[in-house]
């Protein structure tokens, strides 16, 4: 491999992960961590369309002011089932459980994660949880929103919330048990070389999200099951009319929730680290200071839950200091912003469709980002909390950048994981219409909660339509960007063009092994003799 900073043995032909065993036992019995990904990519797609399919209803209601659907009731089940199945079943495990379980192994040279088996143990937790979820919200929903905020979820809801807190606190274990795996296994199974210096910062950013599963998923897990037993035995813990503090219920799940931003938001943070040197050929700027932003990210993101509760009844004091802790964390994500940058600086960049999302994911986390900075200012929150201002810089952070980052990382190692190509003039073309409907979508959103409508109504003031119709407009062009990848992704199983090894030009032991890699991945273990993103310079790349 040209410019490549690792040395490997060269791989024979094999049998590759796809062909070895076809029948649907070695499928749902594999402990190959590739085969396992393929099953977390299938469940968590499916995931995805139903949240998607209630999030097109909501914005299908929002069309009148006075509402499409028939009752508010139906509409806050809506939201409230939005929320459950996006965040628990695919913002938070989608990048790990997906592209993190295929490559960790070939990123670190070895064979597999450090526990196999446990690794496909989660899997079926995953699915136990989000079975759970479906009964939960077929049978009758809940209409408590995604947060499941005391005593409203404990003693007025009428929906199904025990059923769905059990099905998030399943999930839970199974995020649990793959961050310890991911975490045990870049710890006992680098090659030969790979110094904690020379891991890719997917790796790192992995890592990173891995310390704040095991360490905050339990939180979460505690206070859900706080919650059950008081709806169930009604035992005052959050319930004020039996003895309880709701506000308890607040700083608990805030503690696990904010961190879970950085769960979803990390791996992204990776996936792009991966992308943009690739497709600028250039080493990352700054390898270093990315790595520790990513730390620096995971430390400080479990000391900022209390912003969430600025006007729930916090002293000033500690709200002073809340805002401030939270202005940090923008310290940090604004290093990898301006490393990406650094990193294109000057470059030989090739705007294929793994570049173009990432470029996306730059735009519109940005965006994100700076918005919440006003969330985060005390004055500026009182005003805009529960508007539809914090609707809009939610979505930007995690739907159009985690999301954009998701789609990134599928379109970059596709070839890798299926051994085809992918038609890239459509991969362009959905990259743009996704751009362009998501901005549509929620920028109208900004200004919607600038100008005091709340969030989570079922119907509005009138002089809020043009910006709700602009939205909903928005938002179908979105959807039809969204489905086209499964259509040309779907194609290219069965009619993508052959893939090579390394169709990209890309450094990285993955990318040393045949596409798709055989079941052992590698046929000698390799050693690393070099820093990573050793790209040829950018003189050389253009006079090739």
């Amino acid at each position: 491999m040209k410019g490549a900073a690792v040395t490997v043995g060269i791989a024979a032909p094999q049998e590759s992960y796809l062909t070895d065993g076809t029948t649907l036992k070695s499928w749902l019995f594999t402990t190959d961590h590739k085969r396992i990904s393929l099953l977390y990519l299938a469940t968590i797609t499916f995931f995805f369309f139903i949240g998607g399919f209630a999030a097109a209803l909501i914005r299908y209601n929002l069309i009148l002011p006075e509402g499409v659907l028939d009752s508010p009731e139906t509409y806050n089940k809506l939201f409230s089932l939005h929320g459950v199945v996006m965040v628990w079943f695919f913002l938070v495990p989608a990048v790990p459980v997906t592209l993190g379980n295929f490559l960790v192994p070939l990123m670190l040279g070895a064979r597999d994660l450090a526990f196999p088996r446990l690794n496909l143990l989660s899997w079926y937790l995953f699915v136990l949880a989000g079975l759970v979820a479906l009964y939960a919200l077929v049978a009758g929903g809940v209409d408590t929103g995604w947060t499941f905020y005391t005593p409203l979820s404990s003693f007025y809801s009428n929906g199904h919330v025990v059923a769905t807190v059990v099905a998030i606190f399943i999930a839970g274990f199974s995020s649990i048990a793959t961050g310890l795996n991911f975490i045990i296994s870049i710890h006992k199974l680098r090659a030969p070389g790979m110094t904690f210096y020379r891991m890719p910062v997917f790796l790192w950013s992995l890592y990173a999200t891995s310390v704040i599963l095991v360490l905050a998923t339990p939180v979460l897990a505690m206070t859900l099951l706080l919650l059950a037993f008081e709806r169930i035995f009604r035992i005052g813990v959050f319930d004020p009319a039996i003895g309880g503090d709701p506000l308890l219920f607040q700083h608990l799940f805030w503690f696990y929730s904010h961190p879970a931003v950085y769960v979803m938001i990390l791996p992204g943070f990776g996936v792009i680290s991966e992308i943009i040197p690739a497709f600028s050929s250039k080493q990352l700027f700054g390898y270093k200071f990315v790595v520790w932003a990513s730390i620096a990210i995971a430390v400080i993101s479990f000391l900022v839950w209390g912003h969430h509760m600025f006007v729930a009844g916090t002293s000033l004091y500690s709200a002073l200091v809340f805002s401030i802790l939270s202005y940090m964390v923008a310290v940090p994500s604004a290093i990898k912003v301006f490393n990406w940058i650094g990193t294109m600086h000057k470059g030989w960049i090739r705007f294929d469709a793994p570049m173009l999302y990432a470029i996306g994911f730059i735009g519109l986390f940005t965006i994100g980002g700076l918005t919440g900075l006003f969330v985060a200012a005390l004055a500026a929150d009182v005003h805009l909390t529960q508007t539809y201002f914090v609707v809009a810089h939610f979505h930007y952070v995690m739907v159009g950048g985690m999301v954009s980052a998701f789609f990134a990382g599928l379109h970059f190692w596709w070839p890798k994981i299926t051994g085809r190509l992918y038609p890239e003039i459509w991969g362009r073309v959905a990259a743009l219409i996704i751009f362009i409907g998501f901005n549509l979508t929620f920028a109208p959103q900004f200004l919607l909660g600038y100008l005091g409508m709340p969030r989570r109504y079922h119907s509005y003031a009138a002089e809020f339509q043009v910006l709700n119709v602009l939205s909903s407009a928005g938002a179908t062009i979105l959807a039809v960007g969204y489905l086209l990848p499964l259509a040309y992704l779907g194609w290219s199983l069965f009619y993508g063009r052959r893939a090579a090894a390394n169709p990209w030009r890309a450094t990285g032991l993955e990318w040393t092994t045949p596409s798709p890699p055989p079941t052992e991945n590698f046929s000698t273990t390799p050693v690393v003799t070099g820093p990573p993103y050793q790209y040829p310079c950018t003189e050389a790349v253009r006079n090739e």
